[in-house]
């Protein structure tokens, strides 16, 4: 059905208050983030009545509207009602009230959602080319597979370069100058200075001493170097007169902010990320089954909430550094608990309209791994079921936990994303393909059995 976006986001923007109500706005992979001033002014029910609005939820200090993955029409047209009203919206306004938690929250939505679509087009690429190679259809080396698995292979290489543009329109600074920070830390002549030495080799810029890191697939340097970088660009753009702003902005902003990344924020930034990645990994590694059960179980929980933006980058890491993560197959157990509850639902439900939105659920997150209109639509409302999906993906995830299941891409989990289980072990995928199979069965018989005939779509 074709929507009309223009009219969604006027009566969207309507009943949270108006563009004056409006301080702050981004948008995820499936969710309009706002901002409001004054929660009270919002009408909560009006939102929710709005034809395309799936649900509404006010947690991390943002009001979110769950839209689907078409989200970023409705931002477009949403956009420029709020700015073309007299209003100065910044991407990096918030709430005074808003907690530090929070802001961080909302930060890494606002700057890695941009960047999914290539991170997991790019991840299922990567599966079929090592998948290609193990059979033998491409040989490795040749000029077929190094192309191939080069457009698998440079959104991660160059991550810092598209995590700096996305920051600087997250933080409010320039997104084309933060690029270039990130730009200037993966400069070949750069990166050689480090010999065969590697990570931590030491040279001088003036004589003060800079430790070498290696930058290519980091994630954290980047995003700190623009966050610092937003507060010298503000004070620049408010000092320097609109006559020499072409020419003095930037060249005070990269002579400054280029050494300062290089001496100080890039290796605080790389030896952050890699300890940040090693706890959790030491903790999946002391117990995978723990992790497995608390991550397959309480993922739909962090999602309901909109906070498992926050554990994104961890995987994100994993994969660039290493090459695979152990996380993000308990994020697939819950997807196919949530399949499996919507499908025993289906079988037991007699209701029609909640049989049809059951097997939607099904169908779109096989296909498409969003699980938000199923979680929100009826696993939400029906907390006996959601325990049942729960409880799937949690015995999943031990199970894939205790299999050591790993993805080689960071992607979200669907039937069209099982290429990312695809390793140079060739028993990954048939593990992962029955922990799947577990979290779906398991929460697919406890969904039949919790559901009555009689249930219907609230």
């Amino acid at each position: 059905m074709k929507r009309d976006w223009n009219a969604m986001a006027q009566g969207i923007l309507d009943a949270v208050g108006g563009p004056e109500n409006v301080s702050g706005m981004t948008h995820c992979a499936t969710r309009l983030r706002l901002n409001l001033k004054d929660d009270a002014a919002c009408d909560d029910a009006a939102v929710k009545e709005v034809e395309g609005v799936v649900n509404t939820l006010n947690k991390a200090g943002q009001y979110q509207v769950l839209i689907g993955t078409e989200v970023p029409k409705l931002y477009e047209k949403f956009e420029p009602l709020v700015k073309g009203s007299g209003v100065e919206i910044s991407a990096a306004t918030k709430d005074e009230g808003e907690s530090i938690v929070s802001q961080i929250f909302s930060a890494i939505s606002g700057i890695f959602a941009p960047l999914l679509p290539a991170m997991a087009g790019s991840g299922i690429l990567r599966g079929f080319v090592i998948l290609a190679a193990q059979l033998g259809i491409i040989a490795e080396g040749t000029g077929t597979y190094t192309i191939l698995y080069t457009l698998a292979m440079s959104v991660f290489y160059f991550l810092p370069v598209l995590l700096g543009f996305s920051a600087g329109k997250r933080f409010g600074a320039s997104p084309y100058l933060s690029a270039l920070l990130g730009a200037c830390l993966l400069y070949p002549d750069f990166i050689a200075l480090m010999g065969d030495a590697g990570n931590g080799a030491m040279t001088d810029f003036f004589g003060i001493p800079v430790v070498l890191m290696s930058y290519n697939s980091t994630v954290i340097p980047a995003i700190l170097s623009v966050w610092v970088y937003s507060f010298l660009y503000k004070w620049l753009d408010e000092h320097v007169s609109e006559m020499l702003k072409l020419v003095v902005l930037p060249a005070i902003s990269l002579i400054v902010m280029v050494p300062l990344t290089m001496l100080v924020i890039g290796p605080l930034g790389v030896y952050a990320g890699e300890g940040i990645a090693f706890v959790v990994n030491w903790l999946i590694e002391r117990s995978s089954l723990l992790a497995g059960v608390l991550v397959g179980g309480g993922w739909s929980v962090l999602v309901s909430m909109g906070i498992h933006w926050a554990v994104n980058p961890i995987m994100i890491n994993n994969i660039a550094q290493n090459g695979f993560d152990y996380i993000c197959p308990f994020t697939f157990a819950c997807n196919f608990a949530v399949i499996g509850c919507a499908f025993g639902v289906f079988l037991k439900a007699r209701d029609q309209k909640l049989k049809s939105f059951a097997m939607t659920g099904v169908v779109s997150i096989a296909l498409s791994a969003i699980i938000e209109p199923t979680l929100f639509g009826m696993l939400v409302k029906n907390k006996k079921v959601w325990l049942a999906q729960i409880i799937g993906g949690a015995v999943g995830g031990a199970f894939l936990g205790i299999m050591k299941v790993v993805t080689t891409a960071f992607t979200f989990g669907s039937v069209t994303t099982f290429p990312a289980f695809v390793s140079s072990d060739p028993m990954n995928f048939a593990w992962a393909m029955a922990g799947m199979l577990i979290s779906a069965v398991v929460a697919g018989v406890l969904a039949f059995i919790f559901t009555g005939k009689e249930d219907q779509l609230a």
